[in-house]
């Protein structure tokens, strides 16, 4: 395999704009609401040529948020600064920022549809 192990990902949402607000506010990112489509997405900036995977808030009838076992860290300069802004956007953290060793830093939150999600950062 020559590429990145995982091209795409989604987290499925209740609120599609509390949720994209939620994200907007930690990540300090602007997310696209897509048009003409018959799922309700807001994808998350990506640079086609970059490493990493892109990926998308969904809001999808028969999908529902939260108590799933998939979990999806974006990366951080250093994860304790979007950890901050966890609270102050609506969600709650699970796990603190710690260290992993020599993998650098990771912290474990719930976003405002009951999504775990982690942070991680080398510092």
């Amino acid at each position: 395999m020559n590429a990145n192990p995982v091209g795409w990902f989604e987290i499925y949402v209740r609120d599609l704009a509390r949720a994209s607000k939620f994200y907007e506010s930690v990540l300090q990112v602007k997310l696209q609401p897509t048009e003409n489509s018959p799922v309700s997405m807001s994808t998350f900036p990506m640079e086609q040529e970059a490493p990493g995977a892109p990926g998308a808030l969904v809001h999808m009838t028969g999908f529902e948020p939260g108590g799933n076992s998939t979990l999806v860290y974006f990366t951080c300069e250093d994860c304790a600064v979007q950890e901050r802004r966890v609270t102050k956007a609506g969600g709650r953290i699970q796990k603190p920022k710690e260290s992993i060793g020599e993998h650098g830093f990771i912290s474990l939150a719930f976003d405002t549809e009951g999504n775990m999600f982690g942070l991680h950062s080398r510092k």
